[in-house]
C-alpha cells in the first residue's frame, strides 16, 4: 500500500495519494459444501481471502473508522455465505462477491479466494481454489503504479509552475 505524504503551503502534512489494498486473509471456516455424501455430513476445512483496492485517503487523514471500510462487517458476510450449502466452490465464491457487492456498494474493486482443503481427488492435492473478481480488481503492485504516476505528474507540474515562476 502506497500512501505518500506531503507538505502543503501552511506547513502541514496532505497525503497526495489514498490509493491501497486492504486484506483480510486466511478466514478459516468448517463448512459442508460439496457434491459427494462425506463432504455434505462430514464437511471441510475452507480459508478465504479477501483483497479489495480503495480509497484509503479519507481513513488515513482522520484515523476514523467511519471513513474506513468496516473489514469486522465484511468479515460477518462471508461468515454468513459460508453457512449456506453450495455444490460449487465457484456457486459459493460467486455469492460471496454477490453479498459483498450488495452489502458495500462503495467497493468497485475487489476479489474473492475460496479454498478447500484436501479436495477428493484420486491423488494428492493440498487445496483447490477459486478466486472470483469484482470490478476491475487490480493485479498487486497497480495500485503503487497509480501512486506513483500520479506522484510523478503532480510533480512535474509543480516543476513547470516553478520554471514559470522564474521567467
Amino acid at each position: 500500500m502506497d500512501i505518500n505524504i506531503e507538505m502543503n503551503a501552511a506547513g502541514t502534512t496532505d497525503i497526495v495519494c489514498g490509493k491501497g489494498i486492504l486484506e483480510l486473509e486466511g478466514m478459516e471456516f468448517h463448512a459442508f459444501h460439496g457434491c459427494l455424501p462425506h463432504e455434505k455430513s462430514t464437511g471441510n476445512l475452507y480459508t478465504v481471502d479477501f483483497r479489495a483496492v480503495l480509497d484509503m485517503k479519507a481513513a488515513a487523514l482522520s484515523d476514523s473508522l467511519e471513513d474506513a471500510l468496516d473489514y469486522g462487517k465484511v468479515y460477518e458476510v462471508i461468515c454468513r455465505e459460508m453457512e449456506v450449502h453450495s455444490d460449487l466452490l465457484e456457486h459459493l465464491a460467486g455469492r460471496i462477491v454477490n453479498a459483498l457487492a450488495e452489502a458495500f456498494p462503495e467497493l468497485e474493486d475487489f476479489s474473492v479466494r475460496v479454498s478447500k482443503r484436501r479436495p477428493p481427488v484420486r491423488g494428492v492435492a493440498a487445496w483447490s481454489r477459486v478466486t472470483m473478481f469484482h470490478g476491475s480488481a487490480p493485479q498487486p503492485g497497480q495500485a503503487t503504479e497509480l501512486c506513483t504516476a500520479r506522484k510523478r505528474h503532480q510533480r512535474q507540474a509543480a516543476s513547470e509552475e516553478g520554471s514559470e515562476i522564474g521567467r
